[in-house]
């Protein structure tokens, strides 16, 4: 059993909102980076720790972690729809191992997944069914928050699971993130529209898809050209974060709060929480080592955006 890991920004508007040329072929490299990472690694099972933005889980009910038995993507911002290649039989045998490790998990035995779980999986492997997977959703937009050392403790338990798993390579992913404030409606403020959709928004028509997708890339365009009034990126936040995790000591995180994280680095910089769980992971193995780290802030993606690799030290 081996154990490696791609932590990655995702943003919805890679394929609409483009930067300058040389910040986009800085991404384009840190992506073809990673991508000749996992192949030289070639892993036989993925897990991959995602967040979702109203498109497979609402208010109606909101779990802080779910196990994904059999998913699919719901199509967002053009990416794959479609069921992904989930061994059933392994996230049935995790989700056992987690409660067990009092940890109170949810399963899914239909998981619906957006962007944030496609776009690793599309960039990485260039579709989603090419390697088994099995997603691990963590609430990354709506309150209430679990602890951050919580979020640890699920990837600890994860990343013990893994190392009895002795014919496999395992690849984490954490998609996420970094410091951003997309124009996600907040409960507390939203309006009766809103809170419909956040409450159960589930299988949109096409036109009010377009319509929620279309407010998000005039958003990215806006924050780009300095008239828009979400949250300004974090450099500095998202630069120590990534710090820690190159550290190897996860424990700093556990000092975290939600109300601090949202207030340094807007309110989606809960996504992070997935790079927590995916680090926890692969520390779970023993030492590790990043093997590459990129870091911009692009306000065309509104995100800070971020890719690191790494893997067990042998």
């Amino acid at each position: 059993m081996s154990v490696a890991l791609v932590c990655m920004s995702h943003s919805p508007l890679l394929e609409f909102n483009d930067p300058a040329p040389e910040i986009k072929a800085e991404v384009d490299g840190a992506f073809a980076t990673a991508r000749a990472f996992v192949r030289d690694y070639d892993p036989t099972l993925v897990v991959s720790f995602a967040p979702d933005h109203y498109n497979g889980f609402f208010y109606d009910i909101m779990p802080p972690f779910c196990i994904g038995y059999e998913a699919l993507g719901v199509g967002d911002y053009g990416t794959t729809a479609g069921p992904l290649d989930v061994p059933t039989e392994v996230s049935e045998r995790l989700a056992q191992w987690v409660a067990e490790r009092d940890l109170d998990i949810a399963i899914s035995r239909r998981m619906e997944i957006d962007h944030g779980a496609i776009q690793p999986l599309e960039i990485l492997f260039g579709g989603i069914d090419t390697v088994p997977t099995v997603p691990v959703y963590v609430n990354g937009v709506a309150q209430p928050f679990v602890k951050m050392s919580r979020v640890r403790r699920l990837g600890e338990a994860i990343g013990s699971y893994l190392a009895t798993l002795e014919d496999e390579r395992v690849l984490v992913i954490g998609s996420g993130g970094l410091s951003h404030d997309p124009p996600v409606p907040q409960w507390a403020t939203a309006t009766e529209e809103q809170r419909a959709m956040l409450l159960d928004g589930r299988h949109p028509t096409a036109a009010a898809r377009d319509a929620r997708q279309q407010r998000v890339i005039d958003t990215g365009r806006a924050f780009a050209a300095g008239t828009a009034t979400i949250r300004d990126l974090n450099p500095e936040w998202d630069r120590a974060l990534m710090d820690v995790f190159a550290s190897g000591t996860l424990s700093p995180i556990d000092a975290m709060t939600p109300e601090q994280m949202a207030q340094d680095a807007g309110n989606s910089a809960h996504e992070v929480r997935t790079w927590v769980a995916a680090f926890a992971a692969l520390a779970e193995s023993g030492a590790y080592e990043v093997t590459s780290s990129y870091y911009r802030p692009i306000k065309e993606y509104i995100a800070g955006f971020g890719v690191m690799t790494a893997r067990t030290v042998d």
